[in-house]
């Protein structure tokens, strides 16, 4: 069987679940887009885990809102859908919860529904610390062979160890170096509309690894916020939007604003590219639309 899922702790944490319990041929690593765009091949036989449904595959694990923009699964599926701190959780449940694997699923849960606290943030500890360390939006380069390696580590290694590893040790490091200097680009490329933090880092040339929840302590007043980065090679321009993980006041579902330009996501958190020659002007419809609903 070849699993499809995503570079993240909650691809991560699927792919771990499998791979004890089951033949996993392959783990390829697409980004969601991939899949509701349909420019990935699914194939028979598949397994798509915490990712958009595709009516190629023959099993399907997610947790995000099905909305207008993705593929409809029929009644009865090989899998388990449902909106849940995470994919793994589901993955967790159809393989048996295996007692081995709860703190992984458990700390999975909050790093992917961002159930965190402020010291999570700053000094993030454990799973959640290598959940930093994986996220494509915290900006440390290339995840694919990271992943791998990490999971080949986590299937003989309890993560302390993980940790301590030196390639996990060099990107915690560089994290925490650039944090500083990622914060004053965040001041220096951020504005404030009311509720709605908006950074745009389509200006700066290589943004600077960091924490994507730090912006949450340098605008306390927003309880939600965008941020918009060029998409590959400058096709698309990217935006990527949440709610606060400190005031969860915010009432609009990112998922189902973010489907309506093409994207998708849970409540919480979403994302979708946008058309370069359309970006600017979308950018201020979606702020408006979460302004409006503060």
């Amino acid at each position: 069987m070849r699993l499809v899922t995503r570079a993240d702790l909650d691809g991560l944490a699927c792919a771990l679940i499998m791979t004890r319990h089951d033949e996993v041929d392959e783990i390829v690593l697409v980004h969601p887009q991939e899949i509701t765009d349909k420019t990935f091949d699914v194939l028979e036989g598949d397994c798509i885990a915490n990712l958009p449904y595709h009516p190629a595959c023959s099993r399907w694990f997610d947790h995000h809102l099905l909305t207008a923009s993705n593929e409809k699964p029929p009644p009865k599926f090989d899998g388990l859908h449902r909106v849940a701190p995470s994919a793994a959780q589901l993955v967790w449940e159809y393989y048996g919860q295996d007692s081995e694997l709860t703190d992984l699923v458990h700390e999975t849960n909050r790093f992917d529904s961002a159930q965190l606290t402020e010291d999570d943030v700053l000094q993030p500890r454990g799973y959640v610390l290598l959940g930093f360390t994986l996220d494509p939006r915290t900006g440390l380069g290339d995840n694919e062979a990271y992943f791998m390696k990490c999971l080949e580590w986590l299937k003989s290694k309890p993560v302390r160890e993980v940790l301590l590893q030196e390639e996990v040790r060099q990107r915690i490091i560089r994290m925490f170096e650039q944090n500083e200097d990622f914060c004053w680009t965040l001041v220096q490329y951020s504005r404030l509309n009311d509720n709605v933090v908006f950074t745009d880092f389509r200006r700066v040339a290589e943004p600077p690894a960091g924490n994507r929840f730090l912006v949450y302590t340098l605008f306390p007043e927003a309880n939600v916020s965008v941020r918009a980065q060029w998409g590959g090679n400058k096709e698309h321009v990217m935006v990527n939007v949440g709610h606060s993980i400190f005031d969860r006041s915010c009432k609009v579902s990112i998922g189902d604003l973010m489907s309506d330009y093409g994207g998708g996501g849970h409540r919480g958190a979403g994302s979708t590219p946008l058309p370069v020659m359309e970006a600017d002007a979308k950018i201020v419809e979606i702020i408006d639309k979460l302004r409006r609903t503060r």
